[in-house]
């Protein structure tokens, strides 16, 4: 026998009444879950920006303490992981990638990992459209296979007056978000900024 409330009404649920908040709970999720996703690497992929520009200011404090050139150079592993680590110039020419291969040039900081890398966060530019060149909105990037501009070299390089290696190193994720970490020459001055695709505009 069913049993019933004081006001006549069959108490309790039946399996129709789950099956519909079931189906109520699933189309919610449908709609809210892709935007809070993409939001959160949006989050990330700005927080490895950051990550990565700290590295950056690091390196020129440790050139200006030091009175030295001094490099910081990002490896991304097979599985997404990304590290950086710190070179001292060694024989009076410059950090150089070769120079860090024969050991001229030590290493003053051991590779550090940047945590907010992953699978989705990573080193590189969207493919598709190219976007605007940060510097000149005029025309658009080129190489887009290679996401890391300094010059000719991987190698972000700093001075004893504080000055850089002027380029740029972009970072994206799997929904076409874009950001760019950028040095410059004269000041040093290491910066952060978003592109927003619709506009096709640095931010």
């Amino acid at each position: 026998m069913q049993r019933r409330s004081t006001h006549g009404v069959a108490a309790g649920y039946t399996l129709l009444d789950l099956l519909m908040v079931v189906a109520i709970l699933g189309f919610v999720a449908l709609v809210v879950y892709p935007p809070f996703i993409r939001t959160t690497s949006s989050l990330r992929l700005k927080m490895a920006a950051q990550q990565m520009a700290g590295a950056m200011r690091l390196a020129r404090a440790y050139a200006i303490r030091h009175n030295a050139n001094v490099a910081v150079k990002f490896r991304t592993e097979d599985d997404g992981t990304v590290t950086y680590a710190l070179y001292r110039d060694g024989d009076g020419d410059g950090v150089r990638t070769s120079d860090l291969e024969s050991g001229k040039d030590p290493e003053v900081w051991a590779p550090r990992r940047l945590h907010y890398f992953n699978g989705s966060v990573r080193v590189g530019i969207p493919p598709g459209r190219p976007p605007r060149h940060p510097g000149n909105p005029g025309r658009r990037l080129d190489g887009l296979d290679d996401p890391i501009k300094l010059n000719s070299s991987d190698l972000a390089s700093f001075s004893p007056l504080g000055t850089a290696t002027p380029g740029s190193i972009y970072l994206c994720d799997d929904y076409r978000h874009l950001v760019v970490v950028r040095t410059y020459h004269v000041s040093g001055k290491v910066t952060i900024a978003s592109y927003d695709e619709m506009s096709e505009t640095w931010r």
